[in-house]
C-alpha cells in the first residue's frame, strides 16, 4: 500500500465464506442424490429410507447453492465498480475464454455419440447396436420432428437476438443507455419464446427419452442446450437491470461482455444442433405430424 492505495493493479479479495458455503451446498445436492437415485448403494432393506431421504436432503442443498449464487455474485457486482482495473478484466476474459472452451468441449461429447451411432448404425463389429437400430439412421419405427417446423423457427429467434445482444453492446460501447436497455430487453424476450417453444416442441415429440440412441441423443444435446439457454437468459436479465441501473460503462462492462459471448456460443451451437440433428440427422425418417 501506497498512502492508502494499492501499489499494484490486481485484486486482492477479502476472505469470504460463500465457498465454503458453497461446497456445503454442492455436498447436500450430490448426497442427496445419490440417496434418492441409488438408494440400494447404502446397503440393502433401507432404499425406501435412503430413497425418501435423500430427496429431502437435496431441498437444503439446492437452497443453500442458489443463496450462495446470490449473495457472491452480489459482491463480485460492488467489487466491479472499483476493483476491476484494465488487468483484472484482462484476466476475467481469459477465464471466460477457458470457460467457453470448455463448454465447447462439453457439447462436443454429445455431438461425437450422436455421429458416431448415425454414421454407424449397422457395423457389424457392433452387433447389439445394429439391431437396436435395424441398421438404419435414424433407428427403424422412428419418426422426425420436423426440422423446419418450430426448429427453424427457434434458429431464426436465436439469430435474430444475437443481433439485439450485439445492438446492446455497440449502445453501451457507447454511452447510450437507453438504447443498451432495449436491447437487452429484446434479446432476453427472445430467449424466453426459444425456451417456451422447445418446451411444446418436448411436450408433442414423437420419441421418448429412453426409446433408443436417436432420442436418447437428440435429448441430452438438445437439452442441455436449453438450459444454457435458460441460464444465458438469467444472465443477460441481471445484465438488463445492471444497464437500467446505470452500471455499465463504455470501458468497463465486462459483466455484459460476458453474458454476450455466452450468448453468442449458446448460438452457433443451436446452428450445429439444427444443421447435424435435426436436419441432416433426420436421414428418411418419417416426419410426425401433431
Amino acid at each position: 500500500m501506497s498512502e492508502g492505495k494499492p501499489n499494484h493493479p490486481y485484486h486482492l479479495v477479502d476472505p469470504s465464506p460463500w465457498p465454503a458455503l458453497g461446497a456445503i451446498g454442492a455436498l447436500l445436492l450430490a448426497l442427496g442424490a445419490a440417496l434418492g437415485m441409488h438408494p440400494a448403494m447404502f446397503g440393502t432393506g433401507v432404499e425406501g429410507v435412503a430413497k425418501s431421504v435423500g430427496w429431502w436432503v437435496v431441498a437444503p442443498g439446492f437452497a443453500i447453492i442458489f443463496a450462495v449464487m446470490w449473495w457472491w455474485w452480489r459482491d463480485v457486482i460492488v467489487e466491479s465498480r472499483t476493483y476491476h482495473t484494465p488487468v483484472v478484466q484482462l484476466g476475467l476474459r481469459y477465464g471466460m475464454i477457458l470457460f467457453i472452451a470448455s463448454e465447447v468441449l462439453f457439447f462436443a461429447a454429445f455431438f461425437w455419440a450422436f455421429f458416431d451411432s448415425a454414421l454407424y448404425p449397422g457395423s457389424p463389429e457392433m452387433p447389439v447396436r445394429a439391431e437396436a437400430t435395424g441398421g438404419v439412421w435414424p433407428p427403424k419405427g422412428t419418426s422426425i420432428i420436423a426440422p423446419f417446423d418450430l426448429p427453424l423457427m427457434n434458429t431464426l429467434i436465436l439469430l435474430l437476438s444475437g443481433t439485439t445482444v450485439t445492438w446492446a453492446h455497440h449502445a453501451i460501447v457507447e454511452g447510450n443507455q437507453r438504447d443498451a436497455v432495449r436491447g437487452l430487453l429484446l434479446t432476453v424476450a427472445l430467449g424466453v419464446c426459444f425456451t417456451g417453444i422447445q418446451l411444446y416442441e418436448y411436450l408433442h415429440a414423437p420419441f421418448g427419452f429412453r426409446e433408443n440412441i436417436y432420442s436418447s441423443t437428440f435429448f441430452m444435446a438438445t437439452g442441455f442446450h436449453g438450459f444454457h439457454v435458460f441460464v444465458g437468459t438469467t444472465f443477460l436479465l441481471v445484465c438488463l437491470f445492471r444497464a437500467q441501473a446505470g452500471q455499465f460503462k463504455p470501458k468497463q462492462h465486462f459483466g455484459f461482455e460476458a453474458a454476450a459471448w455466452y450468448w453468442h456460443f449458446v448460438d452457433v451451437v443451436w446452428l450445429f444442433l439444427f444443421f447435424c440433428i435435426y436436419w441432416w440427422g433426420a436421414g428418411n425418417a418419417p416426419i410426425a405430424l401433431h
